[in-house]
């Protein structure tokens, strides 16, 4: 599941603008299924597909493993995109 945040800011000037675009995918599961016996061992599930629709109760539930979201590895990616256009040059 992908999510995209852009965010948006500008300058005082008016000829620079940069705008942030923040990706969020979520890997492998991370949940330790052999706590409660003092061991450790994961499921193997490589990526949260989530079992429903966006603002559902199955948004947050792996359709692969059935684990809460909480236990899939968070992967965040940011990228900065800055504009640059020079100020005009009327003064001649």
């Amino acid at each position: 599941m992908k999510k995209r945040q852009v965010v948006l800011k500008s300058g005082r000037s008016s000829t620079t603008s940069s705008s942030m675009v923040r990706s969020v995918r979520y890997g492998e599961c991370q949940k330790n299924h052999a706590a409660n016996i003092g061991g450790y061992a994961v499921d193997g599930c490589r990526e949260f597909m989530a079992s429903g629709e966006e603002g559902s109760n199955g948004a947050l539930t792996c359709a692969a493993c059935g684990c809460h979201r909480n236990f899939h590895r968070r992967e965040v990616e940011t990228e900065v995109v800055c504009e640059y256009s020079p100020p005009n040059s009327s003064g001649r």
